[in-house]
């Protein structure tokens, strides 16, 4: 097997730790506590019309706390990519750490029976990660170590997408917990190329997105015109662009340029969702399904350190302004 076909595979393993009933132990200086999250699977369909009961599911969450103090802790929740928990997400959560944030990383995947979705984006809604998100969120607000008012969310790629619409009121109003809220949203490298009912209806929070320009995995001129429209009506939002970076620009354990030959992307798909529910292609209007004529295989990802290196700067530093 050659190098890039290693670290392809490397890539796409998922590293979990799921200890349950492991508690407080200590790795790096942290403190570390292992979470059952009781969440729902619902299809998009359910999700979009505010559907609440779906199949039962315990998703996993590691909590990490820096040095132990006697003060109330702001958390960041971490999403992962359609790779599942991987060492970047780890690599996040030690980089947060280190300047006193705690983070939750939810591994949406495993309990669900998911390895990965690289090669097939129908084992999971778009939106199930969104329902995921906000019950971590109804957890870390009761939690004795934890500030309620200093939780912040961040995704990747798919987590990305889940982090940046679970912004949307119209989405909180049906799904959220009615007594906590996020503080901020920091998407990386997300899709926005599907437009919402109501998507530029967003909460009063700042939200942050980092996308590299050579990403052809998830295009970044969607992202260019929905932070446009936000921006419209006020919204506390921005973009970060790094030149020539691909996506997952912020795994050091890649190649610069590694090929994917059988990820699915829906990067030339306009979407929208409609008043049934639906999610449809905009050009056709027929109901969206990973068979649409829009969606293809094979995808770019590689490490740009400059483009990490910068985002990691500039996340800490929006943490410390913000949480």
């Amino acid at each position: 097997m050659n190098r890039k076909s290693r670290q392809t595979d490397d890539e796409t393993e998922a590293v979990r730790d799921q200890g349950q009933g492991s508690r407080g132990r200590a790795r790096r200086g942290v403190s570390i506590e292992i979470h059952s999250i009781p969440s729902v699977t619902l299809a998009d369909e359910q999700f979009l019309t505010g559907v609440t009961e779906g199949k039962s599911v315990l998703v996993a969450g590691e909590l990490r706390f820096p040095q132990p103090s006697v003060e109330r802790s702001p958390v960041v929740v971490l999403l992962h990519g359609s790779s599942g928990i991987t060492l970047r997400v780890e690599r996040w959560a030690q980089e947060l750490n280190d300047i006193g944030v705690a983070t939750l990383a939810v591994d949406s995947f495993s309990g669900r029976g998911i390895r990965d979705t690289i090669a097939d984006q129908s084992q999971l809604g778009r939106l199930a990660m969104i329902v995921d998100a906000y019950r971590a969120l109804e957890l870390l607000s009761r939690h004795r170590r934890v500030d309620p008012r200093r939780i912040a969310l961040m995704g990747f790629s798919r987590g990305g997408h889940a982090t940046l619409y679970a912004s949307l009121k119209r989405f909180q109003s049906m799904h959220a917990p009615a007594a906590a809220e996020f503080a901020a949203y920091i998407p990386v490298y997300a899709a926005c190329n599907t437009r919402y009912i109501r998507d530029d209806e967003v909460a009063e929070r700042p939200i942050r997105l980092f996308h590299g320009t050579a990403d052809d995995y998830v295009q970044i001129a969607p992202s260019r015109a929905y932070v446009r429209r936000l921006r419209e009506k006020g919204a506390d939002v921005e973009l970060t662009e790094y030149e020539g970076a691909h996506h997952i620009f912020d795994d050091p354990s890649l190649d610069t340029k590694v090929e994917l030959a059988n990820a699915l992307t829906w990067r030339h798909c306009e979407l929208e969702g409609d008043h049934p529910g639906r999610i449809v292609n905009a050009k056709t209007g027929a109901p969206f399904t990973w068979n649409d004529p829009c969606v293809e295989r094979g995808a770019t990802v590689g490490y740009q350190a400059h483009a990490h290196t910068e985002a990691v700067k500039k996340v800490k530093e929006f943490l410390a302004n913000h949480l």
